[in-house]
């Protein structure tokens, strides 16, 4: 498919650089989180996803565009989690993404995953939301993804990229460094295996559609925009599976 290059494609005159229209898309959880904002207007949606996402995504963006009155050809960047997350649920979300992009001729905002969850932390937590926000994510196979994002000048600034951590290793990590506050699934996952003495705790997520729409709108004044044809979800796993072998290794590592 060829056409002119993407990013040179002007914004529509509904939208302004203070008030883009954006949708955005994630799908890398078990959660399905769409979001859209058009003339100024914004709306979300939150539900299960997992094995229903692949089905759910198209008519939920649908009816999430129809709730705004506006169409995809009217977005001037279209926004997806990239990741980490479920190996499907990322393959989802960067071929949906890719595909509404390309066919509106508009570009794509890849969004850290891990990022949406200290969002909505710092959301619910308030005005005792702390700078510094640790995320840590069940990645299944006793396994977490984590990284540390801080706060400052209107945005977030990743401490520590997304990185995919052996359950015994980042509890070790944590006894010598403790965060000062920790977001995410792996709290519950591993309640009993991950010290959090003092730490202010965010298990559960919010709103994750409107943390996804707010990291969409950093990214797009941030001018991160990209080519759809060079969008790709960031897979922090090679496998899914593991050997006898390796599994015995990881029994007596942690023992």
């Amino acid at each position: 498919m060829s056409s002119s290059p993407i990013t040179a494609c002007p914004p529509h005159a509904e939208a302004t650089a203070a008030s883009p229209a954006l949708l955005a898309i994630d799908t890398s959880t078990e959660r399905l989180a769409v979001a859209a904002q058009a003339a100024g207007r914004q709306s979300g949606l939150d539900e299960p996803g997992g094995a229903l996402a692949s089905a759910r995504l198209l008519p939920a963006v649908q009816v999430l565009l129809a709730r705004l009155g506006t169409r995809i050809g009217a977005m001037d960047a279209i926004a997806f989690g990239r990741g980490p997350g479920a190996f499907t649920g990322l393959r989802t979300a960067c071929a949906v993404a890719q595909g509404l992009a390309l066919g509106a001729a508009r570009p794509v905002l890849p969004i850290d995953s891990l990022a949406i969850v200290a969002d909505d932390a710092r959301a619910q937590l308030g005005s005792s939301a702390p700078d510094t926000i640790t995320v840590a994510m069940d990645a299944r196979m006793n396994e977490v993804y984590a990284a540390t994002y801080r706060w400052a000048d209107g945005r977030w600034h990743t401490v520590q990229p997304p990185a995919l951590w052996p359950l015994a290793l980042l509890a070790a990590q944590w006894r010598d460094q403790p965060p000062a506050c920790i977001a995410g699934s792996a709290l519950v996952a591993f309640a009993d295996q991950l010290p959090t003495t003092g730490a202010t705790c965010v298990p559960a997520e919010h709103d994750r559609a409107a943390a996804l729409l707010r990291l969409a709108l950093q990214a797009w004044h941030a001018s991160e925009a990209i080519d759809p044809a060079l969008a790709l979800p960031l897979y922090l796993r090679d496998k899914v599976a593991q050997t006898t072998a390796e599994r015995e290794a990881a029994k007596a590592a942690l023992a």
